[in-house]
């Protein structure tokens, strides 16, 4: 890969992991709920979702799942429904006091890993990646050694900086009215995604 097109790949990814979605969502949830250090789990699940998905797109796994329109039908109600799900129970619960939950390690991680998975926008980035930015006349592993490193630092940065800001707006609003309505937003937000997401079309690859 070209410094050129390691630059125009750095901003598109930027672009892919700073766009607020799901997972953006879910770390300032995390960080308004959980404070900044044990909400940085959630982060460390979708950095695994990452490097699963480019190993993935490597091998063309992810392109060749796209092209299968009911095993994406499917898992794209199933995704929808979890974020709903996540949505209702957010708003639901935007009443309760704000403490700092001690929610299991593994089921912080594990939610987190489980809502970028199945992000539809997670498939279609990685296709679009891998068919806009992937040279076919250079072997993969010599261009997933420039790839990996430059994905995984900026998706770390992007949503520490989520966090980070979920975690001040815990802070500024710990105990006051205006956290219940920060807690509604980021529930509401979830049941939007899930509508879209259950509307959403398969994502195309390179044709």
């Amino acid at each position: 890969m070209s410094f050129e097109a390691w630059i125009i790949f750095a901003l598109f990814w930027v672009v892919f992991v700073t766009t607020p979605g799901p997972n953006a969502v879910n770390c300032i949830n995390n960080g308004m709920n959980l404070g900044f250090s044990r909400a940085m789990i959630g982060v460390l699940g979708i950095l695994t979702q990452a490097s699963l998905f480019l190993v993935l797109s490597a091998f063309g796994i992810t392109a060749l799942i796209a092209t299968f329109e009911t095993a994406f039908i499917i898992a794209k109600f199933i995704g929808a429904g979890f974020l709903i799900y996540l949505g209702v129970r957010g708003w639901i619960n935007a009443n309760r006091p704000v403490t700092v939950a001690d929610r299991p390690t593994r089921s912080i991680y594990l939610r987190a890993f489980a809502i970028a998975t199945i992000n539809p926008k997670s498939v279609a980035g990685y296709l679009a990646a891998f068919s806009q930015f992937v040279q076919p006349d250079v072997p993969i592993w010599e261009q997933m050694v420039v790839i990996v490193p430059t994905a995984l630092t900026l998706t770390a940065l992007s949503y520490t900086g989520f966090t980070a800001l979920g975690a001040g707006l815990g802070r500024a609003a710990m105990g006051a009215v205006f956290n219940v309505w920060v807690r509604r937003v980021m529930a509401a937000s979830f049941v939007i995604y899930g509508v879209l997401f259950g509307a959403a079309s398969a994502p195309a690859g390179r044709g």
